[in-house]
């Protein structure tokens, strides 16, 4: 789309997420983990791609993980896009990676993207609405996604237990509130100045916030500028700038009294007002002004219901997106699927009466011995499997031995480990190059090498 071609991306790649814990490393960050066998990286890149969006700043969070990065960029979409990688500090939140970055960006509106989003809504769609709505800035907005069950013949279940709650104007195009479900304990709390700003507003529980959002870079300069307090773009940033449209964007006598609003904990201060006046009078806004009786204005781009947008951002959300990845959503790796509706490498070696069901992806260069079973599983390239073994409701990466008479159900086996012989594994996650000994068996257990400092 020709509208997305003046956005410059940042894409937010993490480091070495905790929540992740035991499968990245300081060798294998989150946003090389295999899903699907490829890196999770590579889902986002593969989007902009299709959209046109070529010049990307990458922001890697730890000097290790942002060189392994760039090793992977280097060797993998260097001729397609143009992406420079930036290491920030290993404990930067969302809000901290962006501030490294600003003095980068250059033109008058750029996108900011999770790295671990997984989706096929068109991201120029995004910058366009952004663009014809004259917003300072737009969130994508998707429904919950639902995902399949770890058990077979179980109904799907819904990935993230507790929604964003999303206040949304009569034409569903204005963002008017916003706030982690997590934040609400019983009773949602709305001030009646906002009521009588907007007169109606409709609240949502039914969409999730993408982490995929376009902006007008100056106030995003300069509120980040004036609040160094901001930490997080999700949580801080942009519950911030919703708020803050309704303060400086109608007029005074409408807000309402100081008293009335004594429970918004962030008003703005004065160099933010400072910021958003300057905005006001520039060039740059006053043809937004014309689109909207309020030029200050958070906008939403919803995602129709057909579209698959999910965060893979929790062990849970690994382990499930891997499954649709090999499944519904097959659709968004490229590769060829198999009449029985499966995807095998080629090279790939099966041993006598040994299956893999669908809704399954064995890699480059596997090998299953006899009478081995693999059921809504993906096993990775060079993975060596004995006989007898079964695979269930699993992830297993690169260059995994698994022995004779081992059964693997809802875990995760990273690169290099070695299951020994009847090895009985449930609800585990087994870091890089761990040795799991000959006829454990073991449920709910995460097993890691210690990393040398």
């Amino acid at each position: 789309m020709g509208s997305a071609m003046n956005f410059q991306v940042v894409v937010l790649a993490g480091g070495v997420s905790k929540k992740l814990h035991p499968l990245v490393s300081k060798d294998v960050p989150k946003a090389l983990l295999p899903l699907g066998n490829k890196p999770v990286l590579s889902y986002v890149l593969e989007l902009l791609e299709t959209s046109s969006l070529k010049e990307i700043i990458l922001v890697v969070a730890g000097e290790d993980a942002a060189l392994c990065v760039s090793n992977w960029v280097a060797e993998t979409v260097h001729d397609r896009l143009r992406v420079e990688v930036i290491a920030a500090p290993e404990d930067s939140d969302t809000a901290d990676a962006l501030r490294s970055v600003m003095h980068r960006l250059t033109a008058e509106d750029f996108l900011v993207v999770s790295g671990d989003l997984v989706s096929d809504v068109p991201i120029g769609a995004v910058a366009a609405t952004h663009r014809r709505q004259g917003a300072l800035i737009t969130a994508l907005l998707c429904n919950r996604a639902l995902l399949g069950s770890s058990e077979p013949g179980s109904e799907k279940i819904k990935l993230q237990p507790v929604s964003d709650i999303i206040g949304l104007d009569s034409t569903q195009q204005h963002l008017l509130y916003v706030a982690p479900g997590a934040e609400i304990e019983r009773d949602l709390r709305v001030r009646r100045s906002l009521l009588r700003a907007v007169g109606n507003m409709e609240i949502r529980t039914d969409l999730v916030d993408a982490h995929l959002y376009a902006f007008n870079r100056l106030l995003v300069q300069g509120v980040l500028e004036s609040r160094p307090t901001i930490k997080s773009i999700k949580q801080d940033l942009v519950p911030y700038l919703v708020r803050t449209q309704l303060r400086l964007g109608v007029p005074s006598t409408t807000v309402g009294s100081p008293a009335e609003d004594k429970d918004n904990q962030h008003p703005p201060s004065l160099p933010d007002t400072e910021v958003f006046a300057q905005l006001l009078r520039s060039s740059q806004c006053q043809h937004r002004a014309t689109a909207s009786s309020s030029p200050l204005k958070c906008c939403t781009y919803i995602a129709s219901k057909g579209k698959f947008c999910v965060r893979v951002n929790s062990l849970q959300a690994y382990l499930d997106m891997n499954r649709e990845i090999a499944g519904e959503a097959i659709h968004l790796t490229g590769y060829e699927v198999s009449s029985h509706n499966n995807v095998i490498h080629e090279t790939s070696q099966l041993g006598w009466k040994s299956t893999v069901g669908p809704q399954c992806m064995l890699g480059e260069g596997s090998t299953l011995g006899e009478r081995c079973s693999v059921k809504r599983s993906v096993v990775g390239r060079h993975c060596r499997i004995g006989s007898n073994v079964k695979i269930m409701n699993s992830v297993v990466m690169d260059y995994v031995t698994v022995e004779d008479g081992c059964t693997i159900q809802n875990s995760i086996i990273c690169s290099n480990a070695n299951l020994q012989e009847r090895c009985c594994l449930k609800d585990c996650q087994v870091g890089t190059g761990y040795i799991v000994t000959a006829r454990l068996e073991l449920k709910g257990e995460a097993l890691a090498k210690k990393e040398k400092l």
